[in-house]
Parts: C-alpha cells; sequence; structure tokens
C-alpha cells in the first residue's frame, strides 16, 4: 500500500492524518508498514482524504507528486516505468559513493561513444 508516500506528498504527518479520519496513530501505523489491512470503508476514506483513488492507494495507479520539485517528479516516473532505471537504482542504492561516480563517467564514456565524439 502507498498510505505513506501519499501521505508524505501531501505534507500531513501521521498524527495528522489519523486525527483526519478519526484512528490511532498506531492504527495509521499498522496500516502504513503492512502490519494490518484496513477494511473497505477504512481504504475509501484514507484514499479521500489523501485526495487519490483506492486503485492509486493500493499501488495501481501513479506515483504521488512531489510538490515543487520537477526533477525528482521525472526521475521517480522513470522509475516507475523503465525497469532499467530501477536495475541502475538497486545496483548503486548500497554502492560507495566512489562506485556511483565511476558508474556515471562509464556510462557518459559509453552515450559519447555512441554519438561518435570519442575515437573508438
Amino acid at each position: 500500500m502507498e498510505i505513506r508516500a501519499y501521505r508524505k506528498a501531501q505534507g500531513m504527518t501521521q498524527a495528522e492524518l489519523a486525527a483526519k479520519l478519526g484512528l490511532a496513530p498506531n492504527t495509521l501505523s499498522q496500516y502504513e508498514t503492512g502490519k494490518r489491512e484496513p477494511d473497505m470503508d477504512t481504504l475509501a476514506r484514507l484514499a479521500d482524504a489523501l485526495g487519490v483513488s483506492v486503485d492509486e492507494l493500493l499501488g495501481r495507479g501513479a506515483r504521488p507528486a512531489v510538490n515543487g520539485d520537477g526533477e525528482l517528479n521525472e526521475y521517480l516516473e522513470m522509475l516507475s516505468t523503465r525497469s532499467e532505471c530501477r536495475m541502475l537504482f538497486s545496483v548503486a542504492k548500497d554502492a560507495r559513493r566512489e562506485d556511483v561516480e565511476l558508474a556515471v563517467r562509464m556510462i557518459e564514456a559509453l552515450r559519447e561513444r555512441e554519438r561518435g565524439d570519442v575515437d573508438a
């Protein structure tokens, strides 16, 4: 479930959303971590409170936009639609900074080679 992502995109804390829905903050936390599943009525109220559809809340729709950050939204869109970007992120997320920088330079060199900017 995407409750946490949509809540954060709305700039709400767990306590604020829980109060808006009449839930205990611990209950909302359990929904966000997957330790507990909301019933259909609660799911619908969550979707309404977050301004999304139930399908989006269940992860069947678009990812939430990050207010005011076009570049980050572009990255989120690429991660959600391009498996090769997910693959790179998956490998890079636990890598040392130096290794990521080396990989970036290698990819840039390959792109330059394809454009004919570098002698083969």
